[in-house]
């Protein structure tokens, strides 16, 4: 095929004076798709009791995101490089706000699960859109530094999101948690106006039509059927169908974008060490991390009975942790190597969920912290790294195709997680609970079989002896479940620490390492909130320079024309 593309000069010759507000403004927009998609888990019970939501229509309020922002990934991150990254930003935040308004307004479930399919596709234009803005607005030496304190975003800002969605659901109704996004996505829009320089291919490849149509449909298909295969069962028709689909048309992808001249994932890239592996680390990462994570919010809300505001206010350690430790990992890399990091974070992953084997029936919550504290410490160790490896293995005209597959393999392996650790605990606590309902009316016996919620449901229609011993019975099936879930984990983290250590380069950038933990987390408090950007201790020799640098930089536009 002909190639259509042009060039145009660099136009910048500096680095941009607004850099590192910038970096606020993209991780401001970060916040705004992981408190959207966190702040649902919390009103599930809710729209059960107010709009009359069947099993099915909470499943899919949930799954309507993940799919369309799974299946568009590729699509906009080759949109954003083609036409303009700040642009996709800023679709992204209008095309959110939007559906988070109307969301707000809906009194049936089918328009609820509409308006989350619409802030999914504003997601997916959203995410891959900060990080190709990062890699094209900072140096090689200065990334590491920007993608650690991104990371440390989008690890906490999952924490908060049920946290300030239980306060909410306090006091208002439940449109309300979608009006939290309202100020955020506001103040992003106005000051990505200013701040976010605009970037894009400087050769202006042409966009890979077919390409796209096939990336979405296969990529819907697979986590359509990832979604389906707990409820509908893994050998069932519909499932079977899904990932054959998915199967055929992803082959058709990868050997069509083999043949084409400008293809939308370069399949070429997977021969660089530092690209096939941060991608596959991540998959398993976030395969066992929201599997486990997926199963604790029922084990606090469910086994402990917390309400959800409490159950939020119990895991906001994890936010704190990711908050104080991700930013510090550069200095880390630097100092014993990048694939050394990522396999530590692995490793302490794998003991946080050994501890989670302990939990029982009355656990206290310190010991709870004792499973918390070394899993996200973990993932704390390791996001940034693997982000910065799948990074730096794509040209920066295409880091919006680099940050798509960044994202893609996030969201695949949560799907994979819920999907097969789900699986793997449902299996376990229904096979357990099946001697304790033996004694049970008929009518009782499918809704307790099925879930751990449902088994509570049903002991509220007995009494005496039989209501206790259901409840004690359903709960330690649920926790044994969880127990042999977080086994799974434990081997996954175990594989994917030697993969890492063994594929993972040592080094991915040689300077830019930050001093210490207690600066890291000053720095990104005060990003965007001190009233000036940060100065990292490792840039005080460089001022003049940097002067100098920002004396000479003609303007925003075509920030993304160097490679």
């Amino acid at each position: 095929m002909a190639r259509t593309a042009r060039t145009h000069p660099p136009v910048r010759t500096g680095p941009s004076p607004h850099r590192w507000w910038t970096l606020a403004v993209l991780c401001l927009s970060l916040l705004i798709v992981f408190i959207g998609n966190s702040s649902l888990n919390v009103v599930l019970p809710t729209l059960s009791r107010e709009l009359h939501a069947s099993e099915s229509q909470l499943q899919w309020v949930v799954a309507a995101y993940s799919l369309v922002f799974a299946g568009l990934l590729f699509t906009s991150g080759a949109l954003g490089d083609r036409y303009g990254r700040k642009g996709a930003l800023q679709l992204g935040l209008v095309l959110f706000l939007g559906g988070a308004g109307l969301a707000a307004l809906s009194n049936d479930m089918w328009q609820l699960i509409a308006c989350r399919a619409l802030m999914g596709a504003a997601a997916a234009f959203i995410m891959p859109s900060t990080l190709s803005i990062i890699i094209n607005v900072f140096d090689p030496h200065e990334r590491p530094k920007a993608i650690a304190i991104w990371a440390s975003i989008t690890g906490a800002a999952g924490g908060f999101g049920p946290l300030v969605s239980g306060f909410l659901l306090g006091h208002f109704w439940y449109g309300s948690i979608f009006l939290i996004n309202v100020p955020i996505i506001a103040v992003a829009l106005v000051a990505g106006h200013f701040l976010v320089p605009t970037s894009r291919d400087p050769e202006e490849a042409s966009l890979d039509l077919i390409g796209a149509v096939l990336s979405i449909v296969g990529v819907v298909a697979l986590v359509y059927g990832l979604i389906e295969a707990p409820d509908k069962g893994w050998t069932s028709t519909t499932t079977l169908i899904s990932f054959a689909v998915a199967f055929v048309v992803l082959a058709l992808f990868m050997m069509w974008e083999l043949r084409v001249d400008e293809p939308m994932v370069d399949m070429h890239y997977f021969k660089n060490p530092a690209f096939s592996t941060g991608t596959g680390g991540m998959i398993l990462m976030f395969l066992s991390m929201y599997g486990v994570l997926f199963l604790l919010t029922q084990y606090l809300q469910l086994v402990h009975g917390y309400s959800p505001l409490n159950a939020a206010v119990r895991m906001l350690p994890i936010a704190l942790v990711m908050l104080v430790v991700a930013p510090f990992t550069p200095k880390l890399s630097q100092r014993i190597g990048a694939h050394r990091v990522v396999t530590l974070g692995m490793l302490c992953v794998a003991g946080g969920f050994v501890v989670f084997t302990f939990l029982g029936l009355h656990t206290s919550y310190p010991f709870m912290l004792m499973a918390f504290i070394p899993l996200t410490f973990g993932i704390a160790l390791t996001m940034s790294p693997m982000t910065a490896s799948i990074m730096a293995a794509v040209p920066a005209r295409r880091a919006g195709a680099g940050s798509a597959m960044n994202d893609a393999s996030r969201e695949l392996g949560a799907a994979l997680g819920i999907a097969v650790l789900g699986s793997v605990a449902a299996s376990k606590y229904s096979g357990q609970l099946h001697s304790v309902i033996g004694a049970l009316p008929q009518s009782l016996r499918a809704g307790a079989s099925k879930s751990l919620a449902g088994a509570l449901d049903a002991a509220n229609q007995l009494s005496g002896s039989k209501a206790s011993t259901l409840v004690v019975g359903a709960k330690q099936a649920f926790i044994d479940g969880m127990h042999e879930s977080a086994m799974v984990g434990v081997v996954l983290c175990v594989i994917a620490a030697i993969l890492c250590y063994k594929f993972l380069p040592h080094s991915l950038e040689p300077k830019g390492a930050m001093k210490g933990p207690l600066q890291s987390f000053e720095d990104a408090a005060e990003l965007g909130l001190g009233g000036t950007p940060p100065m990292f201790a490792d840039e005080a020799d460089d001022i003049d320079e940097r002067h100098r640098a920002q004396v000479a930089y003609t303007g925003a536009e075509g920030a993304g024309a160097e490679e």
